[in-house]
């Protein structure tokens, strides 16, 4: 029965420290949402040109998107839409997207773009659109 109770309160524990999480994600991504939010209003007003989006493979392929908006990063793997949505414009190979394209789908934006990642490398985002902005 005591391990019963001690299993009980342990998957009690895991789903708070979840929600918790998905609650502290949530926020971050509305935060971030705002400033991309500026952002896009600044690079308007700025008169800062949008381009065609292209996402690259995994292996470096280049495909046609749909979506016009600014690159935060050198290596064109991130990107901030017109629509004001941020992108991965990271996918997989396929030789059906070498033909048709592909549409990336918005993803929830970070306040520390690659935090977690393998390399290492992470930035602040607001760093990253300050910088577009300057670069024009």
């Amino acid at each position: 029965m005591a391990d019963d109770d001690w299993q009980a309160q342990r998957a009690r524990a895991v789903a708070h420290h979840g929600a918790e999480l998905d609650r502290r994600r949530a926020a971050e991504a509305e935060q971030a949402a705002a400033l991309i939010e500026r952002f896009v209003a600044d690079a308007l007003a700025a008169g800062l040109p949008t381009e065609s989006l292209r996402a690259r493979s995994y292996g470096g392929r280049s495909y046609r998107t749909p979506l016009r908006g600014w690159y935060l990063n050198s290596e064109h793997t991130i990107a901030v839409g017109d629509d004001g949505r941020y992108y991965s414009l990271l996918v997989p190979s396929s030789a059906t997207a070498w033909l048709t394209g592909v549409t990336p789908q918005p993803h929830a934006p970070r306040l520390i773009v690659g935090e977690g990642g393998r390399d290492g490398e992470s930035i602040p985002l607001q760093k990253l659109l300050d910088s577009k902005l300057t670069a024009g």
